[in-house]
């Protein structure tokens, strides 16, 4: 997983905020557990998570979201540590009791060493972001940027947008979303360049004005490139990584498009995870919650293969309704949200690649 977990204060903030429906308003996806699926299928739901180590805290925090989604009965957690050499040692563990399903593992370095060890003999819906390690019977379920990206064009794309620029700061979230974007071109029938900035240098010459500018995320050199651009009248965009909520940054992103999950969605899930587990979940958590409810209606609905997977109607999540491709790639829907002076309001849905 090459960037940091997805922005998950700022999320709980968009309900905090009071621009969303309230959470008891919202319904979560249906994952009620049945006490039917004892009589359909009780093979095992394995999750691969670290339970120790430097990240035991967010792969504990991911067990207890799964636990809400999933009868406990049937999910059986294994320790990944958060390293390539665990995550095999866990898959290893996990096959001795065959599942019907291994959600996880976390990180991108982990993810070959499971797909490695499993040999295909079980479907992975692994949560790590890296589209690159997507494949046959191995789904990569993390948010990805260009998921995000490609929700975001399509958007702007319907509001008259025909030329962007992508603020680059060379992190690796802001680079995938450049990528992107410029393959996108073709398909939207937009312009796309990328203006590379870096902290304390000048800003670049934009050369001519875009409809849009882009910023994939929230660093200060980004902020201060949009605040630049600004001035000269562009539509700005954003994905969930530029979600902020400091004064400073609303004044620069007001009026903003950007794509993210529901917050209203979250919310709801969040203050059940709140009720139930305490604490507060982040949007690795959520993915979590939605993957064990995805194997649990599976199961209620006697179709826990990767067949069923393939539902072409999708599964409707916290983090946005997914289908799921042949090829391993899931296509997931986002909220598109308008930055306002004190806080973000959801107007629209769009889908992502």
């Amino acid at each position: 997983m090459p960037h940091p977990e997805l922005k998950r204060r700022e999320l709980l903030r968009l309900v905090q905020a009071g621009l969303v429906a309230s959470a008891a308003s919202v319904a979560l996806p249906s994952f009620a557990q049945s006490s039917q699926a004892a009589k359909k299928d009780k093979r095992p739901i394995a999750l691969l998570v670290p339970l120790t180590g430097p990240r035991a805290r967010l792969g504990l925090s991911m067990r207890s979201a799964a636990l809400l989604a999933e009868n406990s009965a049937f999910v059986q957690a294994y320790d990944t540590q958060g390293t390539a050499a665990g995550a095999a040692s866990a898959a290893t563990l996990a096959l001795k009791k065959p599942p019907a399903l291994i959600l996880g593992p976390l990180l991108a370095e982990e993810v070959p060493a499971v797909t490695s060890t499993v040999a295909g003999r079980v479907p992975i819906i692994a949560f790590s972001n890296d589209s690159v390690l997507k494949g046959p019977n191995t789904w990569i379920f993390g948010i990805t940027a260009a998921q995000v990206t490609s929700a975001i064009l399509r958007y702007a794309r319907t509001r008259g947008v025909k030329s962007v620029v992508v603020i680059d700061d060379h992190s690796p979230w802001s680079s995938a979303a450049a990528l992107a974007a410029s393959r996108m071109e073709g398909e939207l029938g937009i312009t796309v360049r990328s203006l590379e900035v870096r902290p304390g240098a000048p800003l670049p010459d934009a050369g001519d004005v875009p409809d849009a500018v882009l910023l994939p995320g929230n660093s200060e050199a980004m902020l201060s490139a949009a605040r630049a651009l600004k001035d000269s009248g562009v539509q700005l965009l954003g994905t969930l990584q530029a979600l902020d909520h400091r004064p400073s940054a609303l004044t620069v992103l007001e009026g903003a498009w950007l794509a993210s999950p529901d917050p209203a969605a979250f919310g709801t899930f969040a203050s059940e995870f709140s009720a139930r587990v305490g604490g507060d979940p982040g949007a690795i958590s959520a993915l979590a919650y939605d993957a064990a409810g995805i194997a649990n209606s599976l199961r209620n609905g006697g179709t826990i293969t990767p067949q069923g997977l393939l539902n072409a109607q999708g599964f409707k999540c916290v983090t946005g309704p997914v289908r799921f491709r042949t090829d391993g790639s899931v296509a997931r829907d986002f909220a598109i949200l308008v930055a306002r002076a004190d806080g973000y309001e959801p107007v629209a849905t769009s889908s992502g690649a």
